[in-house]
């Protein structure tokens, strides 16, 4: 998988399930295929995530402040703890996505599919919903 800036230069060359940690600070991934992908305690702040396939991928204390995941395939991912302050999750599909514990500050979760999700502890300040 090559993963991408946001002028399109190939930042790296990984597999999927090697992204433990790993810092993609502001990377173009949209419509990545990330399923079940081990993204755990990973810097995804302020990346583009628009329509990427994150179904079932492990994104537990990951960064995601800032990111845009508009449209992301978020089911029975794992983002228990994650730092989603002002994420753009507009019709973001989170169905069982576990949020627990997750920072939701000032997110946009308009249009964003939530049944059956865990947000038990999550932080929602702020955050922009329709429901």
């Amino acid at each position: 998988m090559e993963i991408k800036d946001k002028k399109g230069n190939v930042l790296m060359t990984v597999d999927a399930d090697t992204l433990v940690g790993a810092d993609l600070n502001y990377a173009n991934l949209e419509d990545a295929n990330l399923k079940r992908a081990n993204l755990r305690g990973a810097n995804l702040r302020g990346a583009n995530l628009i329509g990427a396939n994150l179904r079932g991928a492990n994104l537990i204390g990951a960064n995601l402040g800032g990111a845009n995941l508009r449209g992301a395939d978020l089911v029975g991912a794992d983002l228990v703890g994650a730092d989603l302050v002002g994420a753009d999750l507009r019709g973001a599909n989170l169905i069982d996505a576990n949020l627990k514990r997750a920072n939701l500050i000032d997110a946009y979760l308009i249009d964003a599919y939530l049944i059956g999700a865990n947000l038990i502890g999550a932080n929602l300040d702020g955050a922009k919903t329709d429901f």
